[in-house]
């Protein structure tokens, strides 16, 4: 989750469940932005009339009629298209907004071991029905000025719904995201905005950083790993992640 764009959320949504996949954990991977970009990026071809999130928040579907597998062995979709905008008029009608989409998972809970939720970047009804249903945010944030703004913001929608007992969701860390290094030396900027972060939130909860590098990109639009594209050094931040899920799920992720 991220309230600004082009913070990273859906790069790391994308990448880290493929990471996961392949190291044996069953995904399910939750496109809740209108702007469908996980959707486009997993490879789903979506037809007009096959059911997304919007009609499994809406429970017009079964959420199983509305999971899709992956190319990637593990990796399961919902997806969304532009007509999940449509959705806030309805969350906002139910009076249950912040803890529906929690209730709709329940039946894939047995199914998947870990659920990655793709957020919108704006302060929505998605964006409250997601922190009510999460149990952890993960804060991708640029190293700029911009990013830390976005990344105060989205603190702030978090304890929001804490502070009324809408979500017990926990901050699982933030990712600095296009960190600039110049060969070994990190750039004055992203130095700075790091520190930021870190002050903000504490050392404690800073991950690796998803460095500035084309071949994210190239990985995504091309449907493969950075492992594939022999980028194993890119990996870290996604192996940092995996032990840190790990140990909060009581497992040793130490493979």
């Amino acid at each position: 989750m991220s309230l600004s764009g082009g913070q990273g959320k859906t790069t790391t949504a994308v990448l880290l469940g493929k990471y996961l996949s392949q190291a044996g954990r069953t995904v399910l991977a939750i496109d809740a932005d209108p702007q469908s970009n996980l959707t486009t990026f997993l490879g789903h071809d979506l037809k007009s009339n096959d059911p997304t999130l919007l009609e499994s928040i809406k429970g017009d579907v079964d959420l199983e009629d509305s999971i899709y597998p992956c190319t990637v062995d593990n990796l399961f979709l919902i997806p969304s298209d532009d007509g999940l905008d449509n959705v806030q008029d309805y969350l906002s009608g139910s009076g249950v907004g912040a803890i529906l989409l929690k209730r709709r998972l329940i039946p894939a809970q047995e199914s998947f071991d870990i659920c990655l939720i793709d957020s919108p970047p704006q302060r929505s009804q998605i964006c409250k029905s997601i922190i009510g249903a999460a149990d952890y945010i993960l804060i991708p944030c640029e190293a700029t000025v911009k990013g830390f703004g976005s990344l105060v913001r989205t603190l702030d929608a978090v304890n929001e719904l804490r502070e009324i007992g809408a979500s017990d969701a926990e901050v699982l860390g933030v990712i600095p995201f296009r960190d600039r290094w110049v060969g070994n030396n990190q750039t004055k900027e992203s130095l700075l905005c790091v520190d930021e972060i870190k002050r903000e939130v504490g050392e404690s909860l800073i991950l690796p950083s998803i460095r500035e590098s084309e071949r994210y990109k190239q990985a995504i639009s091309q449907g493969k790993t950075l492992a594939e594209l022999g980028c194993h050094d890119l990996e870290y931040p996604f192996e940092a992640l995996f032990k840190r899920i790990g140990l909060l799920a009581g497992g040793n992720e130490s493979e």
